[in-house]
């Protein structure tokens, strides 16, 4: 354990080079003394010094490789950027260097990034930005809308997309109980051979409700490259040796499945692994793609943006779902105004899997209060 002492020292030494970078005399680019030189000129320990230089690097304002030393990156200011952005891009460049000298492109990074962000927001909510009105999203996963909310404060200039992937029905239960306020829906009902309508009139009774569409979605089976296993449908999950990765109940993906499934007589119990639903299309993606499963159900984006094979099984329809209170209010107005463009088309078919024709088209389900006797 280091004395008060030495960490004073090593304090002194971080305090009166961060002096010198803000007061101009270091610049960046600056190669600093080696840990060696500079132990002789404060008298003190190698540890010392790696401690102040370790600091430094903290707060974004120096940077060491091995075999170059450690040279200044950045001069930040009140005005410009706090030490607390500074350390936060220094860490982001010395990825980006890493993974571009790796030979990934920038699309490759951005989509490693979202789906980083999505795992992380999967586990806990991403509280608002202080600075930023919150937008409360609620239902079922989604990689544009995911998209969306890393892209919020640009599509919808001071608000935050706050995401909660709890499924179709548990997004219109939220909307229902007044925790969200737009919910994303892809819930099939096999009565009206229909998406979401049914659903949205029985958990939102005597509400007028405008439906949005995001897009039609190709939905089937993600293999690993080459379908090693051959699999063709969903018969094919029920063999024995076959690993599937589920979504979880209340997922839309899971209740069309469940259908089909019963459509075909076959058993679920006889699909291993179908018990162990995951929160997203991304997270199935990821069990296929890390050898945890021979295939799962998901969307076709979520297996492009892995690299594997996909087999197509239908075009699901996904829609946002906004009662009528909300849909008036100038953030989500901002919002269906943007699905609407030919940049929100472009953006949802650069990812590949969705059908963009009816993006941006309009439901409205209007229900009213009766009374009987």
């Amino acid at each position: 354990m280091p004395s008060k002492e030495t960490e004073f020292l090593y304090e002194q030494i971080a305090n009166s080079i961060r002096k010198d970078i803000m007061e101009g005399r270091l610049h960046p680019g600056d190669r600093l003394p080696s840990v060696r030189q500079m132990t002789d000129v404060w008298n003190c320990t190698i540890g010392t010094v790696q401690r102040a230089y370790h600091e430094l690097s903290r707060q974004g304002l120096v940077i060491t490789r091995a075999g170059q030393g450690t040279s200044v990156v950045g001069v930040p200011t009140e005005t410009d950027t706090p030490l607390r952005k500074a350390e936060l891009i220094h860490r982001a460049e010395a990825f980006l260097l890493e993974v571009i000298t790796s030979g990934y492109s920038a699309e490759e990074i951005e989509d490693a990034v979202r789906q980083a962000m999505e795992r992380w927001q999967a586990i806990e909510k991403q509280p608002a930005r202080p600075s930023s009105a919150t937008i409360r999203f609620s239902g079922s996963h989604d990689i544009v809308i995911s998209w969306i909310a890393s892209h919020s404060e640009e599509i919808i200039p001071g608000y935050h997309m706050e995401l909660d992937y709890s499924g179709s029905l548990g997004g219109l239960i939220a909307l229902a109980e007044g925790e969200a306020d737009l919910c994303g829906c892809h819930l099939w009902d096999e009565d009206t051979q229909s998406y979401n309508l049914p659903f949205v009139k029985r958990l939102l009774p005597n509400q007028r409700v405008a439906l949005v569409t995001l897009a039609k979605r190709r939905l089937g089976l993600i293999l690993p490259p080459g379908n090693p296993f051959g699999l063709e449908n969903l018969t094919s999950l029920a063999h024995s040796d076959i690993r599937f990765a589920n979504r979880q109940r209340g997922s839309g993906t899971r209740v069309w499945l469940d259908a089909r499934l019963q459509e075909a007589a076959i058993d679920p119990q006889r699909i291993r692994g179908y018990q162990n639903g995951v929160m997203t299309h991304s997270a199935v993606a990821r069990q296929v793609a890390e050898g945890n499963a021979d295939v799962g159900i998901g969307l076709e984006a979520a297996a492009l943006s892995y690299q594997l094979d996909f087999i197509p099984l239908t075009h699901e329809t996904y829609q946002l779902v906004i009662p009528a209170a909300n849909f008036e209010r100038a953030e989500l107005q901002t919002l269906v105004h943007w699905l609407q463009t030919d940049s929100a088309r472009q953006r949802m078919n650069d990812f590949g899997g969705y059908l963009t024709k009816a993006t941006g088209d309009i439901q409205w389900i209007e229900q009213h209060y009766t009374r009987s006797g």
